[in-house]
């Protein structure tokens, strides 16, 4: 629920009828900040700098994709290639204090930029629970970066042990874990019969804490997602608490899971960005916000970060950037703001081939259908940052693999 302060309520809106921001600068080369910046940057009257610590724009839909022989340019495109003949800075950094009297936001490379209206979408990180060495000895796919390791690893696991994993733990039944898993199955299956290793039984598990999986799905959803798993061999572990992990075995409710192949998708939470810099968080850690998704006059935050409704999908993220550019191109032209009205998105769960469970308000689809409706998603979701023709090369992209390991990568 957004969160409004009584208090500064009357502030905020004189502030905002009065406000022509011109000079805004964009923390975050995600969704929404990435959204808010293509938005602005078509605009003449606004200045636009965007500060990421990263070059590129992450396609988080498909990192799962990316991690089981998919090519890296489908979940990774550079922000210079976004951004293309477009007038906007490009600051790679990160940033990490705002002097609010004077307006500034400083980088850790030691730059200062000043702004009109701050844009902060600075994602999340990822929460390991301080569950004894996970972090030390888990996999990712939080970014390309892990996908790729990933990906990697399965391939110099089979060369090094000349055997497939005892098992191949993904932990999280949220969408991450669920399309991961998925997948895993027949991409396992595929490289270990490059390695000549097709006799060997493949063990995929899936862990969640929670009775069910996708637990902000429908349950009818969560039952079939289950089935189809299931049918395709996947082990799941739920109401299943991960005690702890060592670099050969991973324990589960005082049970011994052995494997060198653990990914976790479970956790993730709020920079300490915004702890350090005096925000108001809300019980969850998320930045509280008004009805214009601002923590304060004239700084704005925008999807994992803000308590709104649907926080934490691509889906919103990219509505707040539209939302917040629209209000800001309203009060350069003198108009008043309109209030933030949050919208359910569009569930789409991939879970292996060809088959994916899709929500769409009181409708439900699943299996082959569900499948081509994620292609279309995926679609829309390249052209919300690449022109149609772009757009489409990734999608066909898709269906292309990537290899790094050299037995694999033979014709």
């Amino acid at each position: 629920m957004i969160c409004y302060h009584e208090r500064n309520v009357n502030i905020l809106t004189r502030y905002l009828t009065k406000l022509a921001s011109h000079n805004i600068v964009i923390v975050g080369g995600g969704f929404a900040g990435v959204k808010a910046a293509l938005e602005l940057a078509k605009d003449h009257r606004f200045s636009v700098s965007l500060i990421s610590d990263h070059p590129d724009f992450r396609y988080y839909p498909t990192l799962y994709h990316t991690a089981t022989g998919g090519k890296k340019a489908i979940s990774s495109i550079p922000l210079k290639q976004v951004f293309e003949r477009l007038p906007i800075h490009i600051e790679i950094d990160s940033v990490d204090d705002i002097d609010r009297h004077q307006q500034l936001v400083k980088t850790a490379g030691g730059k200062s930029f000043h702004y009109d209206g701050l844009i902060l979408a600075l994602g999340v990180k990822t929460n390991y629970f301080n569950i004894a060495g996970l972090q030390e000895h888990a996999f990712g796919i939080k970014t390309t970066e892990d996908a790729v390791a990933l990906k990697n690893h399965l391939h110099k696991q089979l060369v090094d042990d000349n055997h497939v994993d005892f098992n191949y733990i993904v932990i999280g039944g949220g969408p991450t874990g669920v399309e991961l898993a998925g997948s895993m199955v027949g991409y396992v299956n595929k490289i270990a019969e490059g390695h000549n290793l097709s006799n060997k039984k493949v063990h995929i598990d899936l862990v969640e804490a929670s009775p069910r999986l996708l637990p902000r799905a429908p349950k009818k959803t969560s039952k079939k997602v289950a089935k189809h798993l299931h049918k395709l061999g996947i082990r799941l572990f739920l109401k299943t608490t991960v005690q702890a992990q060592t670099a050969d075995q991973l324990t589960i409710n005082g049970k011994a899971l052995f494997s060198h192949t653990v990914i976790w998708t479970a956790g993730v939470a709020n920079p300490p960005f915004f702890t350090k810099n005096n925000f108001q968080l809300s019980g969850n850690g998320r930045v509280r916000v008004n009805q214009f998704l601002q923590s304060e006059p004239g700084i704005y935050v925008l999807g994992d970060n803000a308590d709104t409704p649907y926080a934490g999908l691509a889906q919103t993220a990219v509505l707040d950037g539209k939302f917040v550019a629209e209000n800001l191109k309203r009060l350069a032209a003198g108009e008043d703001p309109k209030p933030y009205i949050a919208k359910r998105p569009i569930y789409v769960f991939p879970a292996g081939p060809k088959w994916a469970a899709v929500i769409w308000g009181q409708l439900q689809f699943y299996g082959r259908v569900g499948s081509w409706l994620r292609k279309i998603a995926d679609l829309v979701g390249y052209h919300d940052y690449e022109p149609w023709k772009y757009a489409t090369e990734l999608l066909m992209s898709e269906s292309e693999t990537e290899e790094s390991c050299p037995i694999c990568s033979k014709d």
